[in-house]
């Protein structure tokens, strides 16, 4: 899953994370973060910048990225996960789909969008950033674009449920 600050990625996958909590064939990543737990945010693991960079060179990460100031990692166990045939659900920067084409081959990329307005008021409620911040997210969410035969666009503008139904749908289609 991809897309600028705001557009409600959590929300959606947290939505569907409960919807399908008995379905063993879905898993939904936690991923290492350099922030701390209680900065907010999605539930993630913790760690520091040093450790982050220890575990990224022993290869504990099938993906990682650096983004505003912080360095993210998704958890190498789940190319297991991969082998073993279950669908994959992770938080990614959009520069990393590639990579992430090359490590596991067969992707889907949920490429969820806004309303500029709509995100402009949901960055503004989460309280992470300056005026001057969101001004910038939302210009950077306007010019934001991903393509690829293997892109699902989702729009999220509407209920929280219409929503993570979309995102339910995404994950379990065989295509």
């Amino acid at each position: 899953m991809v897309g600028p600050s705001g557009v409600g990625k959590d929300t959606l996958i947290d939505g569907a994370r409960a919807a399908l909590a008995q379905d063993p064939d879905v898993v939904f990543v936690r991923r290492d973060i350099s922030r701390p737990a209680e900065a907010g945010g999605e539930d993630h693991q913790p760690v520091s910048e040093s450790e982050f960079r220890r575990r990224e060179a022993a290869g504990a990460y099938a993906l990682s990225w650096r983004a505003h100031g912080l360095c993210y990692g998704v958890p190498a166990d789940i190319l297991h996960d991969l082998a073993a045939g279950r669908r994959v659900v992770a938080n990614v920067s959009r520069g990393v789909i590639d990579e992430a084409r090359r490590r596991v081959g067969v992707v889907r990329v949920v490429s969820v969008s806004a309303d500029p307005d709509q995100l402009t008021e949901r960055l503004r409620r989460r309280g992470r950033e300056s005026e001057a911040e969101i001004t910038d997210r939302i210009a950077r969410a306007q010019a934001y674009s991903v393509a690829g035969e293997d892109v699902v666009a989702l729009r999220n503008d509407g209920s929280q449920e219409a929503g993570v139904m979309a995102m339910m749908s995404a994950i379990l289609r065989d295509d």
